[in-house]
C-alpha cells in the first residue's frame, strides 16, 4: 500500500491507519508517500496524487485528504489499470480518472 494523507506526523491517526492495514493485509508492504499533503484540501492534493500515482504501478494507494471526516460523502474505490485508489468521495480522484475514460 502507498499512503497519501494529510494527517501530519504528530498524533495517532497515521499510526492507527497503518495498524489497520497491517491487521487486514499483513503481507502487504506499506510505503509512506505523503503524510503532510495539503491539509483538508482535496482540490490541491489531487494534483500531487496525479503526479505521483504513476510511479507506483501495481501498488494500491490509500488516500485520506478529508475536510469533512464523518460527513455524508461516500467512501470510494477507483480501479485504474489494475491499481486501486481508496479514499473519500470528495473529488480527490478527479485527475486520475479522466486519463483513462
Amino acid at each position: 500500500f502507498i499512503l497519501f494523507t494529510d494527517f501530519g506526523v504528530a498524533g495517532p491517526y497515521f499510526g492507527q491507519m497503518k495498524a489497520k492495514l497491517i491487521e487486514f493485509a499483513p503481507e502487504e508492504p506499506i510505503f509512506d508517500l505523503f503524510s503532510d499533503a495539503p491539509s483538508h484540501n482535496p482540490k490541491t492534493a489531487v494534483y500531487l496524487l496525479a503526479a505521483y500515482a504513476g510511479l507506483f504501478q501495481g501498488l494500491n494507494i490509500c488516500c485520506v485528504i478529508d475536510p469533512g471526516v464523518g460527513g455524508d460523502r461516500p467512501g470510494v474505490i477507483v480501479e485504474v489499470d489494475g491499481q486501486c485508489f481508496v479514499g473519500p468521495g470528495n473529488g480527490l480522484f478527479e485527475m486520475i480518472l479522466p486519463c483513462y475514460l
